[in-house]
């Protein structure tokens, strides 16, 4: 991520505050293993909620990071969405 942006010839001052941090991008990875698995078809915000979840127990560890990315992310189901899953 750092050398494409340089070769681009940003800054790095400039943009370093903006990489995702390594337990984020664990975090990432395991959610697209988790869409892959999926057929790689994108999930509801419900769903997203729930591999996220079941990321933060399978790995103690990153459970910060993710409720986190879950706030951020705005992929917390919101009231109408948890009622149709």
């Amino acid at each position: 991520m750092v050398h494409d942006r340089l070769l681009l010839g940003e800054d790095p001052w400039a943009f370093m505050e903006e990489l995702p941090t390594v337990d984020e991008l664990v975090v990432y990875l395991l959610r697209a293993e988790a869409i892959e698995t999926n057929g790689g078809q994108r999930a509801s915000a419900a769903r997203e909620y729930r591999v996220l979840r079941q990321i933060a127990l399978t790995y103690p560890e990153l459970t910060q990071t993710v409720w986190r990315m879950l706030g951020e992310h705005g992929w917390a189901p919101n009231s109408e969405a948890s009622r149709t899953s």
